[in-house]
């Protein structure tokens, strides 16, 4: 049988071994490409019309599985296992590369051979492409930007001699001319972001979800993908995808895994990672499955929004506390929070001094990367470009970047400051609220750091770094008084069993705070 040689031509199995391309472009181990094509019906893997694409091959590794299956399923219908395989081959299954390299690596997965008219090919076709098609694509630059993928014409007209990251699947009006067929199953792990430039540090322009909105133009049977959970409320331009995807009644199944290592070992994209089943002829709600490295599965079968909310909430036992929270119909700090860079100051700002002589400055809270490690620095009025009626205020501040990576318990934000009146901020950190009094503020930061104000973060927040946006479900409250996780569990009927998820998300904030159970 071919799939026996599969298993002995490889021990260990190489698409197991290979090291990623990137964080962006990683390789799928075989155990997680069988994981997501077990999604499929039974019966589809002894079905001889049955029709399969990956339309982002870099290691051919699910071209392979799904090789492997047919070949055992298709044994009744073609006895003669050669001609099992070039029915197989020639007619059944196709993969578009993304690179050259990863065309080649593809084939050679397949075929046993890069050549696929080779003596050494399993099958042998008349040309050295098989089904597994590359062609090198150039960007569409319209106002500096590719039309097909949001590339940006400063990073990426490069010579010809140069990668482009022009991939072929997204960068076409109609997918189907590639192979002038439809498709019973579209399957894969697509290229995840471009970088665009842009920002101080990494920026980047999401790729897969146009990769996924591009098979669906197709209408085939059913649709797997792993792709960044960051969708599920956040992302660079993905608000449209996110809006399509959770009205979406197709999307059946949702298997969600926050820590990405549980998926890719030895990768971490912030915000972990998700595979889903689509399916032509699924209506209604859908399966989720949540998955973690400390506890066991959880599956629930429930509707992808929940009433009012237009984000996908991730967490199945996060659903009963959330409406408990909600029940009570109260104000948000997402209606506090002021948006990003609140003065008009960028994070990489440099004109500023140490020390404050005169007295006529204001203080600057920064980061610590730069000239000066210090966090508290100065600087003229003159370069608060907005919000100039906050100087005078006390405020509560945070950074709004996140602390540690994708491990849990996880602390959701860093430390909370207060930022007296005549003080401003770079980029770096959040505008939360403007207490009347230094108390109302230290309460407000005591709030920020119970449990219950971070899980309700956690809920919205899955990058890494924290908008207005991810304080949507957390509840305004009393700032003359104290509120500890005690306090609010009551106030809002937090069960026993709620409080251990709760504790089992987030970790204190200081060694000194005590679990509440």
């Amino acid at each position: 049988m071919l799939s026996s040689l599969f298993e002995s031509t490889y021990n260990p199995d190489v698409l197991s071994c290979i090291a990623n391309l990137s964080n962006d472009e990683v390789f799928t181990p075989p155990e997680l490409a069988n994981q997501m094509l077990d999604l499929l019906p039974s019966e589809i893997w002894s079905d001889p019309n049955a029709t399969f694409l990956d339309p982002a091959c870099k290691s051919g590794v699910f071209l392979r599985e799904i090789a492997k299956r047919l070949i055992e399923g298709l044994e009744g219908e073609y006895p003669d296992l050669q001609e099992r395989i070039d029915h197989i081959y020639k007619k059944q299954i196709f993969g578009i590369a993304i690179t050259e390299l990863t065309s080649l690596l593809s084939r050679r997965s397949l075929y046993c051979s890069k050549y696929p008219n080779s003596k050494y090919s399993v099958v042998r076709f008349d040309d050295v492409e098989g089904s597994i098609d590359y062609k090198r694509m150039m960007h569409t630059w319209k106002d500096g930007r590719c039309v097909y993928c949001g590339a940006t014409q400063k990073e990426y007209d490069r010579d010809s001699s140069l990668e482009q990251y022009a991939y072929e699947f997204i960068h076409l009006d109609d997918p189907e001319e590639v192979f002038h067929m439809k498709f019973d199953v579209i399957v894969g792990n697509p290229p995840y972001q471009l970088s665009d430039g842009g920002g101080e540090g990494a920026s980047a322009v999401p790729l897969y979800h146009r990769f996924v909105e591009q098979a669906m133009k197709l209408n085939p049977r059913y649709i797997s993908m792993i792709i960044p959970a960051r969708w599920y409320s956040g992302g660079k331009g993905l608000g449209g995808f996110r809006n399509e995807m959770l009205h979406d009644e197709r999307l059946a199944e949702i298997h969600d895994f926050p820590e990405t290592d549980l998926c890719f070992p030895g990768v971490n994209i912030r915000g972990g990672v998700c595979y889903f089943l689509w399916s032509r002829d699924h209506s209604g709600d859908a399966k989720i499955f949540n998955y973690s490295s400390s506890s066991p599965m959880s599956v629930s079968t429930r509707p992808l929004l929940e009433p009012g909310i237009e984000t996908f909430i991730r967490y199945n036992k996060a659903i009963s506390i959330l409406r408990k929270v909600r029940a009570l119909h109260e104000d948000v700090y997402s209606n506090r929070v002021y948006p990003r860079n609140p003065f008009g100051i960028p994070s990489n700002f440099s004109t500023y001094s140490t020390s404050n002589a005169t007295g006529d400055l204001l203080t600057l809270y920064r980061s610590r990367r730069g000239s000066t490690a210090d966090k508290v620095v100065y600087v003229d009025r003159k370069y608060v470009l907005k919000n100039h009626s906050l100087v005078g205020k006390i405020k509560v501040i945070v950074s709004k970047a996140s602390p540690g990576g994708d491990e849990y318990p996880h602390a959701i934000i860093s430390t909370p400051l207060i930022a007296p009146k005549g003080s401003v901020s770079t980029e770096t950190y959040l505008v939360i609220d403007t207490p009347a009094t230094k108390q109302e503020a230290e309460h407000l930061i005591e709030y920020m750091e119970t449990r219950f104000f971070r899980f309700l973060v956690s809920l919205i927040k899955n990058t890494q770094n924290i908008s207005k946006g991810c304080f949507a479900f957390v509840p305004v409250q009393d700032l003359s008084r104290r509120w500890t996780d005690k306090a609010l569990y009551a106030k809002y009927g937090i069960s026993a069993e709620e409080i251990e998820f709760i504790n089992s998300m987030i970790k204190p904030m200081s060694d000194g705070e005590q679990d509440v159970r």
